[in-house]
């Protein structure tokens, strides 16, 4: 089962970093991430937050609009073009290729993260004490790695990426040492969005799995807003709303996911809140990650298993 699920997995990795979409949206973050060293310009000696601040943000924002799109598509995209019917005639179960979709989403993800994380990290140690000659020697040599690994891997050039984007990011974040607490931010940053992706993705997939591509992305888009607004709808004043409007976002609030926690205050991730646990903040984060991205895939496999593709 395990190397069926894989399998399915590693060419949905292979088909999604191949998407121009995708590339669109990996040059556009990136293209963020250089206007963040433009604002960080005009600031007072605060290059290094300023950088941080929409650093962070930007990985959230792209991560969750790739989630959206690869997870609305990615199905649909087996389905028009009737390579689904060849896949499910062979010895595989539909959850299994269900899961095998998801992952291969989710590894995409975290490879576009750790990518854009990793040039938030570099900018980070440019404004920072680092060496920019250590830093550029530092990505130039990464860069030369790729090149070769992409002339010498003729036929697996979108998984040498996998590895490379790791070293990428983990390179960076040695070199923003200096960085101290906005490195930190970026790091942790970059972990949640990865979790909250994580949601995202398992509720676009189960969209997918019985409705079209649009649909699906509008259905994720609301549940996505919902989520993040958890908090808000689960205080609103009654006074102020009406009871009915009260008790209907609370009970919104429990049921949807709450993605709010994914994007703490900046004062949480810098261990500036002592009645907090920031390791455990960030366990009980991607519990709840796993708890809801389980359920939302459960839910998918029981409904596409009784999907008629006539």
């Amino acid at each position: 089962m395990l190397a069926r699920i894989n399998a399915i997995a590693m060419n949905t990795y292979r088909e999604a970093v191949r998407a121009r979409v995708l590339l669109a949206l990996l040059a556009l973050a990136l293209g963020t991430c250089l206007f963040s060293l433009l604002v960080a310009t005009l600031s007072l000696h605060n290059e290094p937050r300023v950088i941080a601040d929409i650093g962070s943000g930007s990985i959230s924002l792209y991560a969750v609009v790739v989630a959206i799109v690869l997870g609305a598509t990615s199905l649909h995209r087996e389905l028009e073009y009737k390579t689904i019917f060849p896949i499910l005639a062979r010895p595989i179960a539909r959850h299994e290729y269900l899961l095998g979709k998801y992952l291969g989403t989710l590894l995409t993800l975290a490879v576009f993260i750790a990518i854009d994380g990793g040039a938030v990290l570099g900018l980070l140690a440019l404004e920072s004490d680092q060496s920019p000659k250590v830093v550029g020697a530092v990505v130039a040599l990464l860069l030369a790695i790729l090149c070769v690994l992409f002339l010498r891997a003729r036929f697996t050039r979108a998984f040498v990426v996998i590895p490379w984007s790791v070293a990428f990011f983990a390179a960076m974040a040695l070199l923003a040492a200096p960085a101290g607490d906005q490195r930190k931010l970026v790091a942790l940053s970059a972990l949640l969005t990865l979790c909250e992706v994580g949601i995202v993705a398992a509720v676009a997939t189960l969209f997918s799995s019985f409705s079209s591509p649009f649909l699906t992305a509008a259905f994720t888009v609301g549940v996505f807003v919902v989520g993040r607004s958890a908090d808000t709808l689960a205080n609103l004043p009654e006074k102020s709303y009406g009871e009915l409007a009260h008790d209907l976002g609370a009970g919104l609030a429990r049921v949807f996911p709450n993605l709010h926690v994914y994007v703490p205050p900046r004062s949480l991730l810098i261990g500036q809140v002592t009645d907090v646990s920031l390791p455990g903040y960030m366990a009980s984060s991607a519990a709840q990650a796993f708890f809801y991205a389980g359920a939302l895939l459960t839910v998918s496999a029981l409904v596409f298993r009784k999907r008629d593709f006539q």
